[in-house]
């Protein structure tokens, strides 16, 4: 294993784990702890940009270039990945089985039109 995978691995467990615990946190309302949720799922993010900005320098890679394309593949992912988010609180916490399992469906199709948004058809 390269050293910049391993890294990359060690930040992105970190990271990942933070932003779910906070995303817990806040959306959780038994946990009656919102606020320190976000601020723990803010943390989790910042350690995960730092990860992608730190794993591109160790591979040489020059940064990303913001264009309409990437802006608009960051949206759906965002979009994406909050409507699964929230179909499964839906389904788990609060007990709205039939819309939260067809909110995170759409965002299960967001998230799967991705692919073909960035990778492209041939």
């Amino acid at each position: 294993m390269k050293k910049s995978t391993f890294v990359a691995m060690i930040l992105g467990t970190i990271g990942g784990i933070l932003f779910a615990l906070g995303m817990c946190m806040a959306l959780i309302p038994k946990w009656n702890a919102f606020r320190p949720g976000v601020i723990m799922g803010v943390i989790g993010a910042v350690v995960l940009l730092i990860m992608v900005l730190v794993w591109r320098r160790m591979e040489n890679k020059e940064p990303i270039k913001l264009s309409g394309k990437t802006i608009g593949a960051t949206l759906i992912g965002i979009a994406g990945a909050l409507l699964l988010g929230v179909g499964m609180c839906l389904t788990m916490v609060w007990s709205h089985m039939v819309a939260g399992i067809i909110i995170g469906i759409v965002g299960i199709v967001m998230l799967l039109c991705l692919i073909p948004f960035i990778k492209g058809l041939k």
